[in-house]
């Protein structure tokens, strides 16, 4: 009876652990499935305009998002004039460094990778063109857009020169010269001609094309080869969030310069007619996202010089009038200040809307401003200040002190000059001691104060 008791509780061991054996065997089972399932979908992000940091930001956050999610890949659909060279390092930087495959997409047609953008396409691990987009023209300038000294243009050319050739040796030895021209002689090249020389990798109409085409290729991917799958698989737009779309706005020149310009009138309306506080306010606020805008772009500081100059001039022609002569001065140097300081080759302004601006500015200063600054100059009309200067009639004689009408109210009234003054005399309001007017007859001179004498 005892054994057989003992022969129970030995199989019932037995099943027990035969079913942790089973719940263990399948969770490895899932985990590897899991594993081994390929990736449900591609993240996209789209890069327009200037780099700058906020693009940097935007597409480190973009890869992090990639690898957490397990993309097949991360598209970076790029169209863009250049940018900061430290900025444009750091993103490579982190391309280079990436644990999802990065794939740069020059598009859509008319699109070009200039400068900057050339360098974001070859750290790529796939680079791919869009037909009708163009890259290339990587030569360095300097922070204003105007050329380098000739020592420090040599030492910009050699290094960018072997960061590019660096990040095209991969393409073959076509791409490596090809590479070297770019910044040497700051050449260009189509769609075409890039995938001839071995630039970029492959040609797509768009992101769908571009999905199909991949589908195969072998890459290298933190020093792993992996084979991507992409074909019919979903893509997803990771957009700029609000504030990061608010700030790269403003880093285009046309709106920072517009920024500037509301910013200085507002500023100096409120200097000028004090006590509204939103024309101060306002200017402020675009003040600063201007300053914002101007330590984010290569800019010449050169510029701000004549601009400053211009103000200078708008306001010297309403505290002394020249006809409009300082007028115009100030709207030359206006626009002159603004096409130096947005000199930079790869972010150009239209001169269109700084012309119209400095036109618009130098009318503001010539009315609106001139307006309040007279206003401002205009002697009170009404309280103490407006009495006097008044002219007034003697009702009840002033020996030295009696009544006269004015404004058509009696007050009390007395000589300055402590003579006699007969009723019906017309006499002129002088000053006032309470209730109490300072008076003299019309046409004499006013005596001199204790002050004065």
């Amino acid at each position: 009876m005892k054994a057989q008791h003992e022969r129970a509780r030995a199989a019932r061991r037995l099943r027990f652990l035969i079913y942790i054996l089973m719940v263990v065997l399948s969770l490895v089972s899932s985990l590897s499935a899991e594993a081994q399932a390929p990736a449900s979908r591609v993240d996209v992000l789209t890069v327009t305009g200037a780099i700058t940091p906020i693009i940097q930001g935007y597409i480190t956050r973009g890869i992090e998002q990639a690898e957490m999610d397990g993309a097949a890949a991360l598209v970076i659909q790029l169209d863009t004039p250049g940018g900061s060279v430290d900025v444009t390092k750091a993103i490579t930087q982190r391309m280079l460094a990436a644990r999802v495959p990065v794939v740069v997409f020059v598009a859509p047609a008319g699109a070009h990778a200039a400068s900057a953008g050339t360098f974001i396409t070859l750290a790529a691990h796939v680079a791919a063109m869009a037909p009708g987009t163009s890259i290339g023209a990587a030569s360095p300038v300097a922070g204003g857009g105007e050329e380098l000294p000739e020592t420090s243009k040599e030492k910009a050319l050699s290094i960018l020169e072997a960061d590019l050739k660096g990040l095209a040796r991969r393409r073959g030895e076509k791409a490596v010269e090809w590479a070297g021209q770019a910044v040497r002689e700051a050449r260009a090249s189509t769609a075409e001609e890039a995938l001839d020389y071995g630039v970029i990798d492959l040609i797509a109409n768009d992101i769908g094309d571009l999905l199909t085409k991949l589908d195969g290729r072998q890459v290298v991917v933190a020093g792993e080869t992996i084979t991507l799958h992409t074909a019919g698989l979903p893509w997803q737009e990771v957009p700029l969030g609000t504030i990061e779309r608010f700030l790269h706005a403003i880093t285009d020149p046309n709106i920072a310069f517009i920024l500037m310009t509301l910013g200085l009138n507002g500023i100096l309306f409120e200097l000028a007619s004090p006590g509204g506080y939103a024309a101060g306010i306002i200017g402020g606020i675009c003040l600063v996202l201007a300053l914002y805008a101007l330590g984010v772009l290569s800019v010449n500081y050169t510029g701000l010089i004549f601009i400053v100059l211009a103000f200078v001039l708008f306001i010297l022609d309403i505290k002394a009038p020249t006809h409009g002569v300082l007028t115009a001065g100030g709207i030359a140097s206006f626009i002159l200040g603004t096409l130096v300081l947005f000199s930079s080759s790869y972010m150009p302004i239209s001169l269109s809307l700084v012309i119209t601006v400095a036109l618009a500015t130098g009318a503001f200063f010539a009315f609106v401003v001139a307006k309040a600054v007279g206003a401002m100059r205009r002697r009170p009309t009404t309280g103490e200040e407006g009495m006097v200067g008044e002219i007034a009639e003697v009702r009840a004689p002033l020996e030295p002190e009696g009544m006269v009408f004015v404004q058509g109210e009696l007050w009390m009234a007395r000589s300055q000059d402590g003579k006699s003054i007969p009723a019906g005399e017309r006499v002129v309001v002088v000053g006032r001691e309470g209730f109490r007017l300072i008076v003299r007859r019309a046409g004499e001179a006013s005596a001199p104060s204790a002050e004065e004498a």
